[in-house]
C-alpha cells in the first residue's frame, strides 16, 4: 500500500493534468490553496451543507469544500485502543487529526470523517502545535465521548451495535456531524433513524430506555422529534393495555416503568395520553405512582411520617419532633418542588379521578416544600371537591409557616399551632362553594359535619390553637349541615379541659356555636353536670332536656292511646264471635223443630202399619208362601234390606242431632 505522502508527491507533479478534472474555477483554486493533504484527485465530488446544528449561527457564511478522499483511506484503522484518556487507531499509517470531546481526546485520521460528516468538512481544521497533525475540538457533542467513539468505529468501517441505549445519542451526533445521504448511502442518519422507526417505536419498553437515554440530550432530542414520538408509542402502549384485556403484573410493569422518567418527560407522556382520550382514572394512577416514588423518602430530617403513604392503602401520620427549629432555605429542595408543582398542573379535571387522600398528602408535601401558593391554592380547590371522602387523620395537615422576608421556612415555634387549621378554613370554603354549584346531597353534608366535628376534637388539645380559629371551624358549617351537635359538645369539652384559663367571654362565645335544642338526652344530662361550661349554657342545657323529657312524656302518652285502642280492637274480636254462635244456635233450633216433625210423622206411620197388619192375620199362611216362593224370593230381600238400610240412616241422623244439641248447650254456657 502506498503511503499518503507519496501519493501527493506524485499527484503534485502532474498538477496541470488534475486541473481539467476540476469542473469550476472555484474548485481549482481551493486546489491551489489548501494543502498537498487535500488535493488528492478525486473519484467524486461533494458538496458540504451546512450541518442543522444549533450550535453553529445560522447567519455566519457558508464554506465550500470539495474534498477528494480515495477510498482505501476510509479504512485505514483496524481498531481502537484506548490508553489512559485518550483513544488511538490502530493503524500502519499515522494519525493526523486530533479530536477532543470533553476529557477525552482521540487521535485519528481526517479522511474517514471527511467521507461521511459534513461538520468536518466545512469548518476550518486548525494546527496543532507540532504543525504536524490537524486539531478538532466539540464542545457540547450529543452523547459524549461514549458516543463519538462509536460514531468513529462507523467511519472506519468497523462493526457498530445498534441497541435502544445508543440509538438516540447516535442520531443526535449524526445530525451534529450531518452525517446525511449526500455523502454516502446507509449513513449513519438513515440507519438510526430506520433503527428507531423499526424498532423502537414500536416497543413501550424500547421507548422508555430511549427516553432514559435522551435525559442528556437537549434540544437535540426534542429538535428531531424522538422524545414526541417515543411518549406517543407509549401512550398507544397504555390504551392497549388498559383498555383490552390484560395481565395486572403488565398494566402495574408499565405503570412503573413510566414513573421511573424525569419529570418533564413524564409530563410529555401524560400530555400524549390526554390527548389520546384515555380515562382520567388512569392518568391519576400514573401521577400517584411517580409522587409516590419521587417523593417519598425525600423528607427532611425534621418530619417523621410514621408510616408511608402507599396508594390509599396506608395512612401518612406525621410527628414533629419537640424542641427543635431548624430552618429549610427555600432553594434547598428545587427538584421536589418542581416535581410538585408539575404534577398538580396536570391533575385530571374529573371528580373521582384521584383519591383525596393522594390530594391532602399532596397538600402537605408543597407545604414542607413551599410550593407556589398558586399551586397550593389549587390543590385545596381540588380537595375541597371530594372532602366527603376525607378521614380525620387526612386533614391533620402539620403546621408550617415561612420567616416572611428571609424566606426561611420554620418548624413548629413556640406561637405556632401543631397543626394547619387555616389550610382546612379554606378547603371547607371551597366544599361550600361547590356544594352550593352541585346541590350536595343530605348525606354528605352529615359525614362532612361529623368529619369536621371529629377533626375539631383532634385539634382542640393544641395549648397554642387560639379560641378564635376553635369558633372559626366550628361554625363554618351552616346551621342544617349538623342534625346533632353532640360531637361539637364533646368538640368543645375537649378544648376547654385543654384550656382552662379561658375567660368567660371566650367560653361564651365558643358554646354559642353548639344548638342545646341538638343534644340528646345523655349529652344534656353530661352537660349539665359539667363545671366548665359558662352558666348560661348550662341554663339553656336544662331547659332544652326538660323540653325533651315533656316530648318523651308525651310520645309516651301518645303511645299509650295507641296501645288502648288497639285493645279495644282486639275486644270487639269476641263480640263479633259470640254474634256469629247465636246465628249458628238459631240454625240449630230450627233444625231441631225439623227433626221432631219428621219423628211424629214415623209415629204416625208405624201406627197405620200395625193396624193393617192385625188386619190382614188371615193372610199370614198365604203370605208365608209365595215368601218362600222362588219368584219373589229376590223382591222380598231387597226391600228387606232397603229397611234396614233406613233404619240405619234414621239412627246415624238422630245421633248426629243429639251431638250438635250437646255442641250448642256448651257453647252458650261459654257465653
Amino acid at each position: 500500500m502506498l503511503s499518503v505522502h507519496m501519493i501527493l508527491n506524485k499527484k503534485k507533479e502532474k498538477k496541470n493534468e488534475n486541473f481539467k478534472s476540476y469542473k469550476t474555477l472555484d474548485q481549482y483554486k481551493s486546489y491551489k490553496t489548501q494543502p498537498y493533504e487535500d488535493t488528492i484527485p478525486m473519484h467524486s465530488s461533494v458538496l458540504m451543507a451546512h450541518p442543522h446544528c444549533p450550535e453553529i449561527d445560522d447567519a455566519a457564511p457558508m464554506q465550500h469544500h470539495n474534498l477528494v478522499v480515495p477510498l482505501t483511506l476510509t479504512s485505514i484503522a483496524e481498531s481502537f485502543e484506548k490508553k489512559g484518556h485518550s483513544w488511538f487507531a490502530v493503524s500502519q499509517l499515522p494519525s493526523d487529526l486530533t479530536v477532543k470531546v470533553d476529557d477525552i481526546t482521540f487521535y485519528v485520521h481526517k479522511y474517514p470523517l471527511l467521507s461521511r460528516c459534513a461538520y468536518v468538512g466545512q469548518i476550518d481544521l486548525q494546527p496543532s502545535i507540532s504543525n504536524k497533525d490537524y486539531e478538532l475540538k466539540l464542545q457540547n457533542f450529543p452523547g459524549g465521548a461514549e458516543t463519538f467513539e462509536i460514531v468513529m468505529k462507523f467511519c472506519y468501517g468497523l462493526p457498530v451495535s445498534l441497541n435502544p441505549r445508543n440509538a438516540a445519542p447516535l442520531r443526535c451526533a449524526a445530525e451534529f456531524l450531518d452525517m446525511t445521504e449526500e455523502l454516502e448511502d446507509g449513513n449513519l442518519i438513515s440507519k438510526t433513524e430506520s433503527f428507531l422507526t423499526l424498532v423502537v417505536f414500536s416497543s413501550w419498553k424500547d421507548s422508555i430506555t430511549v427516553l432514559k437515554s435522551c435525559e442528556n440530550l437537549s434540544p437535540w432530542a426534542e429538535n428531531l422529534q424522538i422524545v414526541r414520538r417515543c411518549c406517543d408509542s407509549i401512550a398507544w402502549a397504555a390504551e392497549g393495555n388498559f383498555t383490552t384485556i390484560e395481565t395486572a403484573s403488565e398494566q402495574s410493569r408499565w405503570l412503573n416503568d413510566v414513573a421511573t422518567l424525569r419529570i418533564d418527560i413524564f409530563l410529555k407522556i401524560i400530555t400524549s395520553m390526554t390527548l389520546k382520550g384515555l380515562r382520567p382514572d388512569l392518568l391519576g394512577s400514573c401521577i400517584t405512582i411517580y409522587a409516590e416514588k419521587w417523593l417519598i423518602g425525600t423528607d427532611h430530617g425534621d418530619i417523621e411520617p410514621s408510616k408511608r403513604y402507599t396508594n390509599g392503602k396506608n395512612e401518612r401520620q406525621w410527628s414533629i419532633l419537640p424542641g427543635r427549629s431548624p430552618e429549610l432555605e427555600l432553594g434547598q429542595y428545587p427538584e421536589q418542588r418542581r416535581i410538585i408543582e408539575s404534577l398538580v398542573s396536570i391533575l385530571p379535571h374529573k371528580k373521582d379521578a384521584i383519591s383525596c387522600k393522594f390530594l391532602l398528602w399532596m397538600l402537605k408535601m408543597a407545604m414542607v416544600y413551599s410550593v407556589s401558593p398558586a399551586f397550593v391554592s389549587e390543590l385545596e380547590k381540588r380537595i375541597g371537591m371530594v372532602l366527603e371522602n376525607a378521614s380525620v387523620y387526612d386533614l391533620l395537615i402539620p403546621g408550617y409557616t415561612t420567616a416572611g422576608e428571609q424566606g426561611k421556612q420554620v418548624i413548629l415555634t413556640a406561637e405556632q399551632t401543631l397543626y394547619n387549621v387555616d389550610a382546612v378554613r379554606r378547603i371547607l370554603e371551597y366544599y361550600l362553594m361547590h356544594g352550593q354549584q352541585q346541590q350536595t346531597q343530605s348525606h354528605h353534608k352529615a359525614s362532612i359535619s361529623k368529619l369536621l366535628d371529629n377533626y375539631l376534637a383532634e385539634i382542640a388539645g393544641d395549648p397554642n390553637l387560639s379560641a378564635t380559629k376553635f369558633q372559626v371551624i366550628a361554625e363554618s358549617l351552616p346551621d342544617n349541615a349538623r342534625l346533632c351537635d353532640d360531637g361539637l359538645y364533646r368538640a368543645i369539652d375537649i378544648y376547654l379541659k385543654a384550656h382552662p384559663s379561658l375567660s368567660e367571654h371566650d367560653r361564651r362565645r365558643l358554646c354559642r356555636a353548639m344548638e342545646c335544642q341538638k343534644l340528646s338526652i345523655d349529652a344534656c344530662t353530661h352537660a349539665a353536670r359539667n363545671d366548665r361550661l359558662p352558666v348560661r349554657t348550662v341554663m339553656q342545657v336544662l331547659l332544652a332536656e326538660q323540653l325533651k323529657l315533656r316530648e318523651e312524656m308525651h310520645k309516651k302518652q301518645l303511645a299509650g292511646n295507641v296501645d288502648s285502642s288497639q285493645q279495644e280492637d282486639n275486644c270487639a274480636s269476641p263480640k263479633e264471635e259470640i254474634k256469629m254462635l247465636k246465628l249458628e244456635q238459631e240454625k240449630m233450633m230450627d233444625l231441631i223443630k225439623e227433626l221432631q216433625t219428621d219423628y211424629t210423622n214415623l209415629q204416625q206411620d208405624c201406627e197405620k202399619m200395625r193396624n193393617k197388619q192385625n188386619a190382614l192375620s188371615g193372610w199370614i199362611l198365604g203370605w208365608h208362601k209365595i215368601k218362600r216362593s222362588t219368584l219373589f224370593q229376590g223382591r222380598f230381600d231387597t226391600n228387606e234390606n232397603r229397611d234396614e238400610k233406613v233404619k240405619d240412616r234414621e239412627g246415624k241422623e238422630k245421633e248426629k242431632r243429639i251431638s250438635s244439641m250437646l255442641r250448642l248447650k256448651r257453647r252458650q254456657s261459654m257465653s
